[in-house]
């Protein structure tokens, strides 16, 4: 059985593909594993192969900002490939690929952690360009609009997805490395897969 974290795009479906995650290899709470910064610490640098994105997690929107640090500081995205670009609309990151790392096998598989987080949609904030955002499943099975707990992706220019605004959880916002972002959404792609690929090296918070 397969299942998608899907941004509708016209026709497009934005999705990651895998097999379900194993049981007992998920972690399904949000306990943390290791030290977490307070609100006024969250902004990280996302340090990818092509370059660094800084980014800024949004108060109004707790459970993704803490799941997103959870993940950053258990080093669960270390070495995770950006694997949906679409260029003019966004790059997508958060599925573990073809080969896991051990801490990413204890959230889930190749497809991403077992478990979602619940929409935390603030009417405040758009997908404005590099705006950062969670993926998730399309209506029809999750009503609820609830997020991917690993999955999330970077709006590319200002008017390419604003018709998302209001169904999907906005949880920050790049305020440096614009010009990655343009990097990594001009390579070159097949079937919105990359035929190069970026890699995220590390992300970590700027104190």
């Amino acid at each position: 059985m397969k299942f998608f974290y899907c941004l509708l795009i016209g026709s497009v479906f934005l999705a990651s593909c895998g097999n379900q995650p194993k049981k007992g290899k998920a972690q399904t709470d949000l306990a943390p594993a290791g030290p977490l910064f307070t609100p006024e610490d969250s902004v990280f640098d996302i340090e990818t192969t092509s370059g660094t994105i800084r980014i800024k997690l949004y108060n109004e929107t707790p459970l993704h900002r803490d799941n997103f640090i959870k993940l950053a500081t258990d080093h669960y995205y270390d070495g995770i490939i950006f694997h949906r670009v679409i260029k003019g609309f966004m790059i997508q990151a958060g599925e573990t690929g073809d080969t896991p790392t051990q801490i990413q096998l204890e959230y889930g598989d190749e497809t991403g952690v077992n478990y979602t987080i619940p929409a935390e949609i603030v009417p405040q904030f758009t997908h404005k360009r590099g705006a950062l955002a969670a993926a998730r499943m399309p209506d029809h099975v999750n009503p609820k609009k609830e997020s991917s707990g690993s999955q999330f992706y970077i709006v590319h220019t200002d008017d390419g997805a604003r018709h998302l605004d209001g169904n999907y959880t906005i949880f920050g916002e790049v305020i440096d490395g614009l010009e990655i972002v343009d990097t990594i959404a001009n390579i070159s792609v097949s079937s919105s897969r990359p035929t190069q690929e970026v890699k995220i090296i590390s992300i970590t918070p700027v104190l």
